[in-house]
């Protein structure tokens, strides 16, 4: 059974970054931008999905302000792919929205424009998982990888004056 954990050591969140990115090269790559991440990581809230004591997959979340967060980095081995463990993360996700009153949550993604087949899987589980595409930004990585940004709306009730 897959079960998610909240992961609070930086160094775990960095090892667990490495050996997941680092074993799926048709997503991530190369070796140098997964280092960078890994670090970037260390300081972001980081949750670690598991089949018993094996880490089989993590999402790292990226603050932007009190009402958005980003799934900065997601990454699930490919054996465990279907399996359910992404959904867990992505719901982990956004109950720490939720919790913080946080409105949206935002994913970036290689856009069909580009036809890559991974990224094809890519788009359909953020589907599945209820994140609807608002825009391609032709310019964002580079002109070869247009990224379709996709938001969620979490029911998390922003605090604000008017509350």
């Amino acid at each position: 059974m897959i079960t998610v954990k909240k992961i609070t050591s930086e160094n775990e969140k960095e090892k667990i970054t490495l050996d997941i990115m680092g074993s799926l090269p048709e997503w991530f790559s190369p070796p140098e931008d997964i280092a960078a991440k890994a670090m970037l990581h260390r300081n972001m809230p980081f949750f670690a999905a598991f089949d018993g004591d094996e880490c089989i997959g993590f999402a790292a979340l990226k603050i932007h302000n009190e009402y958005t967060a980003e799934i900065y980095n997601l990454g699930v081995l490919k054996k465990y792919h279907r399996q359910g463990g992404g959904h867990l993360l992505t719901m982990a996700c956004i109950e720490f929205c939720r919790a913080r009153g946080m409105a949206f949550l935002t994913v970036k993604t290689l856009d069909g424009s580009a036809e890559y087949e991974p990224y094809e899987r890519t788009r359909a589980f953020y589907k599945k998982e209820g994140f609807l595409p608002l825009e391609v930004f032709h310019d964002y990585w580079n002109e070869d990888n247009p990224c379709l940004f996709l938001v969620k709306v979490t029911g998390g009730v922003c605090k604000n004056e008017n509350n």
